[in-house]
């Protein structure tokens, strides 16, 4: 088993056609056909069921393809690290953002490693924190922001950030960030939420429980941005942590209120494998992250968030968007 035997079986298998497969690695056909069949007979089990469609794999393939594909990101990434340039860090690091953090994070990251560090290359993966936790925990990520976790066998967490949840709701209704709404005046509107088996809905549902109210569930989507979508068509409220709606309240899209009665908050965290060894670009991209958070909060540019703990700065108020609670 070679890497060519498994560059061949990944791109076989990402494109479904030994021909395309052979023009992407820019070999002829046969080349490549045998490469799959000489991995086949070593392993003794077929990896691909040719088919008038093309290649797909079977039961056993996708074991193989998954390890190989992660080998060969292992081997990318040594490649990185140790190819020398003189007084830089190199590397892959591939970070894991929630996805109500990237309109504020994503590009102040990526700048600010590019500028200091452009010896690293970035790759950044938006989730659910659920599927951020799996992939961190299979290796597909290097760091990640998650939320409401704690240290696990597995992983390392660090609090960051404590934030309110908001109600969100089209501009004509005139929620403001310094008059919090009560939990169930939420709840006497149709609402658009994130579907079951969210982390966030999760949070809701418990906030429904301490009320004692019951959500009127109009629709269920496992999309941020669709959420905001339907709440402008005027399809009903939501709840959504203030960073990810802090843009569409100061241009007066929607209007938002933290909420309360029961107050409901989530804490983010920097997540990162507790075991072997952490490569220095990874370092450097966790630090740039974790400064660009706390500059975020010192600014007022995330909506109501608090840093853990009694160094915590104050925070500056958001002249845009008075911050009573963020999320």
């Amino acid at each position: 088993m070679d890497v060519k035997q498994l560059k061949a079986l990944v791109t076989v298998a990402e494109v479904g056609s030994v021909t395309r497969a052979a023009e992407l690695l820019h070999l002829v056909q046969p080349a490549v056909t045998r490469q799959i069949r000489t991995l086949e007979q070593e392993l003794g089990v077929p990896l691909f069921e040719r088919t008038r469609q093309g290649m797909r794999v079977t039961d056993a393939g996708a074991i193989m393809v998954d390890r190989a594909r992660r080998a060969l990101n292992e081997l990318e990434r040594a490649r990185a690290e140790v190819r020398p340039v003189p007084g830089a860090v190199t590397g892959i690091v591939t970070v894991g953002l929630l996805e109500s953090t990237t309109d504020l994070l994503a590009t102040a990251l990526v700048t600010a490693v590019t500028r200091d560090h452009p010896g690293i290359e970035l790759r950044l993966m938006t989730a659910y924190s659920g599927h951020l936790q799996q992939w961190l925990d299979d290796g597909d990520l290097d760091l990640s922001l998650l939320y409401n976790l704690d240290s696990t066998p597995s992983l390392n967490a660090r609090p960051l950030v404590r934030e309110h949840l908001w109600a969100v709701a089209p501009a004509a209704d005139g929620l403001h960030a310094d008059r919090p709404v009560p939990f169930t005046e939420v709840t006497n509107h149709p609402l658009v939420m994130p579907a079951s088996g969210h982390a966030l809905r999760a949070l809701i549902d418990a906030a429904a429980g301490r009320a004692g109210a019951e959500l009127r569930v109009a629709v269920q989507t496992n999309s941020m941005s669709v959420q905001k979508r339907l709440v402008l068509a005027g399809h009903g409220w939501t709840v959504l942590p203030g960073v990810g709606i802090a843009e569409d309240v100061a241009d007066g899209t929607l209007s938002a209120a933290p909420l309360v009665e029961p107050d409901v908050r989530r804490s983010i965290v920097l997540a990162t494998p507790r075991y072997g060894r952490t490569p220095p670009a990874v370092e450097v991209v966790a630090r740039e992250l974790v400064h660009q958070i706390h500059s975020a909060v010192a600014q007022g540019r995330w909506l109501s968030a608090q840093l853990p703990g009694p160094t915590a700065p104050p925070k500056p108020s958001n002249p845009s968007v008075r911050p009573e609670g963020h999320s």
